[in-house]
């Protein structure tokens, strides 16, 4: 009798237990009872110190797996290849991360193509920049003249300051007051400091919360796509099975309006990708 078929099994049967299970890592997060969630530091009202958006949509996709919630918030590296390279698929140089998903990721083809080691998936957001004014100030806005003469918040090393900061050659250039965040643009308007806020609608609702007096106009610029970008999740190419999971929960919680609530909690209007 030949050991030829003997040791062709056997080399199968190693081979095939050094393929690593598609179910591995969301049956490891079951037993372990824990999701680690990649959120942004200080990007409200997404995520922050006081919670946000993504927090509570993690928690509430955690519940459907039937696990808890470790966040790992993190800085924006230079680009979002550098935040998937830390947050999914690598982890940092220093010792942190990888998570096992990745919330705020922008659902962009390019992106994807770029990040061959990562799923994309799972869009719960629409996001654009608009422009938030006091009523009061500004009584209308349907062009950049409104701006000239004002005085604008925006964000630096953001699309709103790119492009209110370049419009028409520098015409409403000395509008244009930068801040660290958003978020301090937008409180230096509600205190009365600032005319209007160019900046995303998430952060502008999430912080005037529907007052009258605050309302949101749409500027049209060549370079800004009017649909905005879509957000959604992102985890290792090869955790197929947890995708799904994260896919299903996301799906029911949108039928069932949990994820409206907690985009209206935070004052956000849901926008549909």
């Amino acid at each position: 009798m030949t050991l030829i078929p003997f040791f062709r099994a056997a080399l199968l049967l190693a081979f095939t237990l050094a393929i690593p299970s598609a179910h591995a890592d969301l049956d490891k997060i079951r037993q372990s009872g824990v999701l680690k969630v990649a959120v942004y530091k200080d990007m409200q009202p997404f995520s922050s110190q006081e919670g946000g958006i993504d927090v509570d949509l993690a928690r509430a996709m955690a519940a459907k797996l039937g696990v808890q919630v470790s966040l790992l918030p993190f800085e924006a590296g230079e680009n979002l290849n550098d935040d998937l390279r830390n947050m999914v698929w690598k982890g940092h140089y220093l010792g942190y991360g990888p998570a096992d998903v990745m919330m705020h990721v922008p659902v962009d083809r390019q992106l994807m193509a770029e990040n061959k080691r990562v799923s994309i998936f799972a869009p719960y957001y629409r996001d654009r920049v608009r422009l938030v004014r006091d009523v009061r100030k500004i009584a209308s806005c349907e062009s950049v003249d409104c701006l000239v003469g004002k005085k604008v918040g925006v964000e630096k090393v953001s699309i709103a300051a790119m492009l209110l900061l370049g419009e028409q050659d520098g015409k409403v250039r000395d509008s244009v007051k930068i801040y660290d965040t958003a978020a301090a643009a937008l409180a230096a308007f509600k205190a009365g400091e600032l005319d209007a806020v160019f900046a995303n609608q998430s952060e502008i609702e999430g912080a005037v919360k529907g007052d009258t007096n605050f309302p949101l106009s749409d500027l049209n610029f060549a370079r800004l796509p009017r649909q905005g970008w879509v957000i959604g999740l992102a985890v290792k190419k090869d955790n197929e099975e947890l995708a799904k999971a994260l896919q299903a929960a996301a799906n029911e919680l949108e039928t069932s309006g949990e994820l409206a609530k907690i985009f209206a909690k935070h004052g956000v209007t849901p926008a549909k990708p």
